[in-house]
């Protein structure tokens, strides 16, 4: 019902369509009239002929005549009667077969299918909306970060500049608006001075078109833009800009960290006030082959393992988890704490092969820098003349071209990192890889979210995907203080004790076993207690760090009610 007053709404205000439905009805009044004297002319003729019917007899006769179904049970005797009879026929034909139709759907049913298209890609969002996210642009970050804003609830939009553009992503059920992106009135009617951020991924150029206008509009939303190139962040900061992300950079971080140089040691991920969070990997170390219970992590340095990633996929550790030689873990604790583990159980066995890299781009570039930062050598195999920067670090070539590889070093290479942004081409290769080098570790960039599944088929040890990447930045800084997601469907939440736990120990508490998710530290009034003991109470009013899958987390919330 509010659908179809909201389409009827829409068609009123449009002053052509309100001019079309008065054409319209003009036409069904002569229409009526028309039938009204053929009906009164019928009567008259029949009285001529010696013979009376009742007036609706007679409306019977016209509108049969008129539809041409003529049924035959009542028919004039005399030539001016039949005569007659052929002019109604004749006059129905031309106004009920052709012009009815006709004015009916250019005047109404078009206009009014227009209407209803209207309201599903309107021009400004309904009176009253606040608290959502204006996205600029429908990519693989801004779909990855749609899933999950709808998962906390979070409303947004997308702008659109074409009508055909809205309807499409209307038909996935996405929310969209209609306007032009350096319009001030576009995020005027988006209701941008209530929003909780703007969040632009389109081309630099276009990003800072979209920065300065919305400052033009509002001095203090916050503006989130992606950058491509690093002579644009500036730029984007001076158009208004709060954040810049250079994703491609973060891309190439993400992808380096991951890899295995011969060493082993925690990387820092994500930050929580005092608490750390980092990323282990255990390859060559003392702690391969172990479970988790025989480590005595958490005595020996004080750190906690939260869970481990196995061939991409996040797990929540147990005492008995086994640890193999491509598990990273997932630790927590303070930074002195994490530089402690690193101390004890950081491995260095520098390699003088260096790290193959597929793919000369953003991407490519960024990591091979930041493996160049963690002191490790590699080569970056490129088959576009033009993507040649340093002719001492790069292989021309096609990388599925053996001889090509060879001449990167694969067969000596610890680790292989498929960096383009095509994920058919990066499955491809990643199966190519794996067949040559059996033994070797691959990292494989996915572009897209869905892609994660069938590139971990391929062979790949880890798969990180550009568009989480991307979204999980922008989700974060939301200014939500009580989430951050530390890795792709991994969050750090901060709650108060619910009221069923208050009083509790955590060991009492079965908090981990319940539903997955893992206390690693408490906050009162004194500060932050980090890496809490299992006989640590829970006091009410007190609040506490939970790390946890989605799903985890889901559970959390429905068996706590909070």
């Amino acid at each position: 019902m509010k659908i179809l007053l909201t389409q009827i709404s829409y068609f009123i205000k449009n002053k052509p369509d309100r001019r079309n439905l008065k054409l319209l009805f003009n036409f069904t009044i002569v229409l009526f009239l028309i039938i009204a004297i053929f009906t009164a002319a019928f009567h008259y003729l029949m009285y001529l002929e010696g013979r009376e019917y009742s007036w609706l007899t007679g409306l019977y006769w016209t509108l049969t005549v008129m539809s041409t179904l003529g049924f035959g049970d009542i028919t004039f005797e005399t030539d001016l009667g039949r005569t007659y009879s052929v002019f109604v026929l004749l006059t129905g034909m031309l106004f009920l077969l052709i012009l009815f139709p006709f004015t009916f759907i250019n005047f109404f049913y078009s206009p009014w299918m227009k209407a209803q298209e209207q309201t599903r890609v309107p021009k400004e969002l309904e009176e009253g909306t606040k608290g959502h996210v204006i996205l600029t642009n429908y990519d693989p970050v801004t779909q990855a970060l749609i899933k999950k804003l709808n998962r906390i609830n979070v409303p947004y939009v997308v702008l659109v500049k074409t009508f055909e553009e809205g309807l499409k992503l209307r038909e996935m059920d996405i929310r969209v608006m209609l306007g032009e992106l350096d319009d001030p009135k576009t995020y005027i009617n988006a209701r941008v001075n209530d929003a909780l951020l703007v969040a632009t991924t389109t081309t630099d150029v276009m990003n800072t078109s979209v920065a300065f206008t919305v400052r033009e509009v509002s001095p203090r939303v916050p503006i989130i833009a992606s950058c491509n190139f690093e002579a644009s962040e500036d730029i984007l900061e001076l158009a208004g800009c709060n954040h810049v992300l250079r994703l491609g950079e973060n891309m190439g971080i993400f992808l380096a960290r991951r890899a295995s140089g011969g060493d082993a040691s925690a990387q820092i991920i994500g930050k929580f006030e005092d608490l750390h969070i980092a990323e282990a990997s255990v390859k060559g170390s003392q702690l391969v082959g172990k479970q988790l219970r025989e480590t005595q992590l958490r005595e020996q340095v004080g750190v906690s393992v939260l869970g481990i990633w196995e061939r991409g996929y996040f797990e929540t550790a147990f005492p008995e988890t086994l640890i193999e030689e491509n598990t990273v873990l997932v630790l927590a604790g303070t930074e002195e704490q994490i530089e402690n583990y690193n101390k004890n159980y950081c491995v260095k066995k520098p390699t003088t092969a260096p790290l193959v890299i597929i793919g000369g781009g953003r991407v490519g570039r960024a990591t091979g820098r930041a493996l160049a930062a963690r002191g490790l050598d590699y080569r970056i195999v490129e088959k576009v003349q033009e993507r040649i920067k340093d002719t001492g670090k790069y292989v021309y070539g096609d990388a599925a071209d053996y001889e090509t590889l060879c001449r990167a070093g694969i067969q000596e290479a610890p680790c292989v990192i498929v960096s383009t942004h095509e994920d058919d081409v990066n499955t491809y290769l990643t199966i190519y890889c794996r067949k040559l080098r059996p033994d070797i570790q691959v990292i494989t960039r996915a572009t897209y979210d869905r892609n994660l599944s069938t590139i971990h088929r391929a062979g790949a040890d880890f798969v990180l995907s550009y568009a989480s990447m991307g979204s999980n930045n922008i989700l974060n800084l939301l200014n939500r203080s009580d989430t951050l997601m530390v890795a792709e469907g991994l969050d750090l939440i901060k709650i108060k004790v619910p009221e069923a736990l208050a009083g509790k120990t955590i060991a009492e508490s079965d908090i981990r076993k319940e539903t997955g998710c893992t206390v690693i530290a408490l906050k009162r009034a004194g500060g932050m207690e980090v890496n809490p003991e299992p006989t640590c109470i829970l006091e009410e009013g007190t609040e506490m760090v939970l790390i946890g899958t989605v799903e985890a987390e889901n559970k959390f919330f429905k068996e706590y009610k909070v």
